[in-house]
């Protein structure tokens, strides 16, 4: 054992004295992730705690304080300064306590622990109408004490100002181990035998602002957004000591913060959304002090890379709204009356076209189309990090904030600044607070690209004072600025800054390196050149192959939020950070690395990492940086399992499209052994659950019989791809899909006996897969331009996407293009004149998670309201079937819990509503789900078919 590993031992050993109970995490495949946050740097802690109350972390603070170890308080990790990592112990506060533990309506107060993610205080408090102000765009992962570290603002920062101006009271833990509450009026103890300690400590600090009285008058507080440092000026005689705000944006240097009472402020009752065009962000900023006279709620601001990410990213439906131009502001006026707000938005509109930069400006009436635009603000930072033409940026300068009426000067002289290095920035940002947002391509791998690094941080901070502003607006200094603080303020300053942390934190041990003695900006960079990494998958996207491929994650963490879109289902799940797309991908990267995971594609801690992935794909499109989880999964197995025996389910599972297929000569014998014993038995050792029936398989018979009646009488318009699940266990439904194309003008000829090698490919099986793929391209690569239209959701995402980066061949390539779903084909494809039998007027649906990943702009809820339903009930969220991952027995329990979240409520209360799922998967777990209920999940072409009676009753 050695020294590092005893030290260690005896480390958990104490926290298990002093927090018993207490969940501690060590081991690489645990900690790993919790290297990063969402900035450059990489910082490995010795362990990573996950505390249940405030007891908990007392004791952890003690046992490091006595062994001498660093801690860093940590809460949706979305840091992009490198404040939420460090070498020592990390607390975990998103984990458990993140409990809303009161609201007052009539005070608008709340009380939170320091893990409640924004979004569930403002839905808690918004059933009382009223919100928190300050609204980060990771508001669906971060935390309140995240906020409360970095002084947060967000979008609405015009109107509501930064965290600290809505922060009552703190419940902290100080470095000693001692709890207290800091308010508005000094600290006081929460154990009266604290008392000597908290008065000894607040003396300590009224002393300190007593002796630089006119320091802190003069240099602080200068701006709105003036982040950067400590915020002494609260501790002013004429601010009444107000120690709670004064702590807001310490970054866990000077405490731990486990709970706070926050400030509540009333809902908008009318609003609007202004979108503005510009020739470039120069020309918004102009603009913007005239803006501001209008009293807006939001000014945001954007450049058209990020625009055009997005419409690459999710299809060119998915940004709506905007006007022509190269660069957008968004205005949102808000009010108590719609005609006040209305005719508001009206002058301004009118007083900037007057001022002649404007190339386009309209009011957002939609409110689907107020959504979208938001949605690419908010993604602002993981778009701008990988751009539409392959291009990385990344962060390091990307807060800082200038006076507004400053902003436009300051924007002419940074471009210049980027100019004359070389280097290219992505903007976004709070325009209407004068806090820019940019990421830039910074070349962190070499030597020479970390001095040209370090060169431009330090010019634009000289730059950005020397517009009288802040080096940071919200994201606070952390290990990006802190180095840079002294260009900023004076060295009485930074000497008065030092002095407030050693009242606090005397031994320097939470969270070290940032602002005061700084680690420098360019130590522990997680960015470095490393060596190609021989795969299967070509990763054609990716510069670097497969590790390039792992970088693109960044830690913005949209995966680890609650509700919108789909990814990431097992994150939603089990809680868990190793269980999120991020998680996955920080152990992929330290896999990579080779540093702390050294067996590479062997590791038993990455295979733990994906093993509850559900290879949705949502990520592939969730993801503003596009991380595509499936792949990397498959591609992970493939290599791990390379020469060695394999889980038993990636055989019975894997080989499936060849198994069934030998079934369907005896399926009635077949169906009825795999519903006794001796099919449960079957399934115990082929790794299958038993917990599910096993569905039935059609006979050849009838796969026939309905194969001969979908031949088209004329000439086929298309070719109706019969894949390995509709050939096997619902042949209906190619003759369903036939009759309904014949019926829209698309007449099809079925082709029967090829297989997408999906199965294959989610097992991790490529060689075969890539076996499977090659005939079937071979078949259907034969001079043919027709449509190939794919029933099964999964199958033709496979055949779109997986099939070209596999084979890597001009071949697939082109029958990846000629790939439609059924949606797709009647979306795009169908008779103008066509009129479809009659619908029900309300429907639930259940959209593949493929599908709604590969094929964006064919959504099946919008092809369905066009075509007449009127309300589309769509369960937003994976079903949790997902192929082979829910018959596995190992992941029974997740796939059903994943269900939980939004396919199960639905089916709990349908009254009546005809269920549409066009995916085997989602069928047949809607099927589990429901039981002996007589419900049956129906597939568009069933709804849709003329030769039915009612939906899903062919005669």
């Amino acid at each position: 054992m050695t020294t590092a590993t005893r030290d260690l031992a005896g480390l958990t050993a104490r926290i298990a004295e002093l927090a018993p109970g207490l969940r501690v995490e060590t081991g690489p495949g645990a900690t790993g992730p919790y290297a990063y946050d969402a900035s450059n740097y990489r910082v490995p802690p010795r362990a990573v705690v996950f505390p249940r109350s405030a007891e908990d972390v007392v004791g952890v603070v003690r046992a490091c304080r006595e062994a001498g170890v660093p801690v860093t308080a940590r809460g949706g990790g979305t840091s992009m300064a490198g404040n939420a990592v460090g070498p020592g112990v990390v607390l975990d506060f998103s984990r458990y306590m993140n409990r809303i533990l009161d609201i007052d309506p009539v005070g608008r107060t709340a009380r939170v622990e320091a893990g409640v993610v924004l979004d569930a205080l403002r839905s808690a408090t918004a059933l009382h109408g009223l919100d928190f102000g300050p609204d980060p765009s990771s508001h669906s992962r971060c935390t309140l004490g995240g906020m409360i570290g970095n002084d947060a603002c967000g979008n609405r920062s015009v109107r509501d100002g930064r965290t600290s101006g809505h922060v009552e009271a703190l419940e902290i833990v100080t470095a000693d181990g001692v709890r207290a509450v800091a308010d508005h009026r000094g600290l006081h103890p929460v154990d009266p035998r604290d008392g000597a300690l908290v008065a000894r400590l607040e003396a300590d600090l009224k002393r300190l602002v007593g002796d630089n009285l006119a320091l802190i008058r003069t240099e602080l507080g200068r701006i709105p957004r003036q982040v950067s440092g400590y915020q002494l000026q609260h501790l002013l005689p004429e601010n009444g000591f107000d120690l709670a705000r004064a702590l807001v944006g310490t970054e866990g240097t000077c405490a731990v913060v486990t709970a706070a009472t926050v400030r509540l402020v009333a809902t908008a009752q009318a609003s609007t959304l202004l979108t503005l065009g510009y020739e470039d962000v120069v020309a918004a900023a102009e603009d913007v002090t005239e803006i501001l006279r209008f009293s807006p709620s939001a000014v945001e601001g954007m450049d058209e890379a990020i625009v055009a990410t997005m419409r690459a990213r999710r299809g060119p439906d998915s940004v709506t709204g905007l006007p022509e131009g190269r660069a957008w502001l968004y205005v949102e006026l808000e009010g108590d009356d719609q005609a006040e707000v209305n005719a508001r938005a009206a002058d301004l509109l009118d007083a900037l076209k007057t001022r002649g930069r404007l190339t386009g400006g309209r009011v957002v009436e939609s409110p689907a189309e107020r959504r979208s635009l938001w949605r690419v603000r908010e993604d602002g930072a993981g778009l701008a990090a990988r751009l539409v033409d392959g291009g990385e940026s990344w962060p390091g300068w990307e807060d800082a904030a200038v006076a507004p009426v400053n902003l436009a000067a300051y924007l002419r002289g940074f471009r210049k600044l980027l100019a004359s290095h070389d280097l290219t920035g992505v903007l976004y940002g709070h325009f209407g607070a004068g806090c820019v947002h940019v990421r830039i391509d910074f070349d962190m791998t070499s030597q020479a690209g970390r001095e040209v690094m370090r060169q431009f941080l330090a010019e634009a901070a000289a730059l950005v004072v020397e517009h009288g502003g802040t080096l940071s607006g919200e994201h606070g200094d952390g290990r990006a600025r802190s180095e840079l603080l002294h260009v900023m303020y004076s060295h009485r300053m930074i000497a008065a800054f030092a002095a407030f942390k050693q009242v606090f934190d005397p031994d320097g041990l939470l969270n070290p390196g940032v602002i005061i003695d700084p680690a420098p900006l360019d130590a522990d960079l997680a960015l470095r050149e490393l060596p190609l990494v021989d795969t299967t998958f070509g990763f054609p996207h990716d510069e670097d192959g497969f590790a390039g491929a792992v970088r693109r994650c960044v830690g913005v963490g949209r995966c680890r939020s609650d509700a919108g879109g789909v990814m990431c289902p097992s994150y939603r799940a089990t809680g868990e950070e190793n269980d999120s797309t991020r998680g996955r991908a920080r152990m992929l990267q330290e896999m990579v690395l080779g540093e702390t995971v050294t067996d590479g594609w062997r590791s038993a801690e990455v295979r733990d990492a994906l093993d509850l992935c559900l290879s949705c794909k949502a990520c592939s499109s969730d993801c503003p940086v596009g991380v595509d989880m499936a792949t990397y999964k498959a591609e992970f197995l493939h290599q791990h399992y390379r020469g060695r025996l394999r889980p038993r389910s990636h055989y019975s599972l894997g080989w499936l499209p060849k198994t069934s297929a030998l079934a369907g000569y005896a399926a009635r014998p077949v169906n009825a052994l795999l519903r006794g014993p001796l099919g449960r038995l079957l399934a115990r050792l082929g790794g299958v659950t038993t917990q599910r029936r096993i569905p039935a398989f059609a006979s050849r018979r009838t796969l026939r019989k309905t194969l001969r009646a979908a031949k088209p009488t004329g000439r086929a318009k298309a070719i109706l791809f019969v894949d390995s699940f509709t050939r096997a266990f619902r042949p209906q439904i190619a003759g369903a899909a036939s009759r309904v194309l014949a019926d829209a003008g698309l007449p099809c000829t079925p082709q029967d006996g090829l297989c997408c090698g999906l199965t294959w490919v989610s097992t991790g099986q490529l060689n075969t897969a890539r076996s499977i793929m090659a005939r079937t391209v071979t078949a259907l690569d034969n001079g043919d331009d027709r449509p190939i239209i794919v029933a099964e959701p999964s199958c033709a995402a496979a055949l779109k996407r997986d099939v070209p980066e596999l084979l890597g061949t001009e071949a697939a390539r082109r029958v990846a293009e000629r790939v439609q779903t059924f949606t797709g084909a009647l979306t795009d494809l169908a008779d103008q004149g066509w009129t479809p039998p009659p619908l029900p007027e309300n429907v639930v649906l259940q959209t593949h998670c493929h599908e709604y990943a590969t094929f964006k702009g064919h959504r099946p809820a919008d092809l369905l309201r066009r075509l007449g339903v009127r309300t589309v009930d769509e369960a937003e969220g994976c079903c949790g079937l997902a192929g082979n991952f829910g018959f596995e027995a190992e992941h029974y329990d997740t796939s059903v819990a994943v269900a939980d979240l939004a396919l199960k409520p639905r089916l709990d209360h349908l009254d009546g509503r005809p269920v549409i799922a066009d995916g085997f998967s989602c069928a047949t777990q809607i099927d589990h789900l429901v039981g002996d209920q007589d419900i049956r999940a129906l597939h568009l072409a069933e709804v849709l078919d003329p030769a039915a009676d009612q939906p899903g009753e062919t005669t």
